[in-house]
């Protein structure tokens, strides 16, 4: 008996550079003191009368199946929030309820592609999206961005990649990089998704940490909205990530063929969890805005250690809770160098090879601990970088 090909096959196998981020967490489990600047969770709790939200809803019986589509009442706050930040008119009937930002990845690759399509995606990539691709059964196929254009993806590259796909997948604001696309770099994108009949899979669950700029769905620009399916998440706008509530917004059509697909598949978000997420939406922008506020306040940090030296480069950190820094001055690859910090410092960041090679050389942070920590851990980087570029590397 042989497993399926599709479940085997999820990774391109290798570890692309989550060693380091295995390797911190046995120097952890093992009593040694390391500073994690690795994934993306935040380092505050979800606020307690969110948690008090929830416990009123489970004490007062909303325990059990819930509607698969969502609760009408967070489905209808889900798309005034769209309306109202990006001018598109959404109703409920646009909006599925989803288990987190990743179900709804998952779900929108399904609804886009057959087995066999191919579907593209932007490199350097949050690290799921490869293998869920590959999960629908269809072929994943990167589209390089280059740093030298901060990661901005090029008309050309999309144009050059899109005969014969089905979908691309974007991220803005980006997780790794922190690049929030320009107008310019979507209206791009917009082409080629309408001249090669692409589906636009557009994930914002960043849209409430932007630093400089502004966050643009492409939703919003025209003829778009009927191609589109955005993904949306409480976990990085409300410090939800273990709540697993997200969700998808697109036509009519396509969200009563997702409910079918969610009836079959997850079978809805419970009911505490959806009116803990009710009461979120509706606390309104300063609740999120107080989520945001230790990354935006740290990213100014990073941005003054950073202007001090010059050995180690950052990527514009335009939005999202990360950096992405070129260590290529050292010598060292991305990974190379992560060791060798981990080793040396016990400071672990990730590798830029572990989100694709587009990023080779370079190592997102993430700005996931309290603030004189995280500006001791930065100065060390660069500290130690200056040191590496400095004297001969030893293979």
């Amino acid at each position: 008996m042989n497993l399926s090909h599709r479940i085997t096959h999820l990774t391109g196998g290798g570890s692309d550079g989550w060693d380091v981020f295995y390797k911190a967490r046995r120097m952890i489990s093992e009593g040694v003191a390391v500073t994690e600047l690795t994934i993306g969770e935040h380092d505050i709790r979800t606020d307690p009368r969110i948690l008090a939200a929830m416990d009123a809803s489970a004490r007062g019986g909303h325990t059990g199946y819930a509607m698969v589509p969502g609760v009408g009442a967070l489905r209808d706050a889900v798309a005034r929030r769209i309306t109202e930040r990006t001018g598109v008119p959404t109703s409920r009937e646009n909006v599925l309820i989803t288990p987190g930002g990743q179900s709804a990845l998952f779900a929108a690759h399904a609804a886009a592609c057959d087995a066999g399509d191919t579907a593209l995606y932007l490199d350097p990539y949050y690290a799921t999206y490869p293998g869920t691709i590959r999960g629908v059964g269809a072929i994943a196929k990167p589209v390089r961005t280059r740093a030298e254009d901060a990661f901005q993806p090029r008309k050309e590259d999309l144009a050059a990649a899109a005969p014969g796909a089905k979908s691309l997948l974007i991220n803005t604001p980006n997780n790794p990089t922190g690049t929030v696309y320009s107008r310019q770099t979507l209206e791009g994108i917009a082409e080629v998704c309408t001249e090669n009949d692409l589906w636009l899979i557009s994930d914002e669950v960043y849209d409430s940490q932007v630093w400089d700029g502004a966050h643009l769905s492409p939703r919003a620009l025209p003829a778009m909205a009927e191609r589109t399916m955005v993904v949306g998440s409480m976990s990085k706008s409300h410090a939800m990530t273990g709540s697993r509530c997200g969700w998808i917004v697109a036509s009519e059509e396509v969200v009563a063929h997702l409910i079918n697909l969610a009836t079959h598949t997850t079978y809805g978000v419970p009911g505490f969890i959806q009116d803990a997420a009710l009461w979120a939406l509706d606390a309104g922008e300063t609740l999120e805005a107080e989520i945001a506020a230790p990354f935006r306040r740290r990213r100014e940090l990073a941005m003054h250690i950073l202007s001090g030296q010059q050995t180690v480069t950052a990527v514009p950190a335009q939005g999202a809770m990360y950096l992405m820094l070129d260590t290529r001055a050292t010598g060292l690859t991305g990974e190379e160098f992560a060791n060798a910090l981990l080793d040396r410092h016990h400071i672990a960041v990730m590798p830029g090879e572990s989100f694709g090679q587009a990023a080779a050389g370079h190592v997102r942070v993430a700005m996931t601990i309290e603030d004189a920590a995280f500006g001791e851990a930065l100065r060390t980087l660069c500290g130690f970088a200056a040191e590496l570029a400095g004297q001969p590397i030893i293979a």
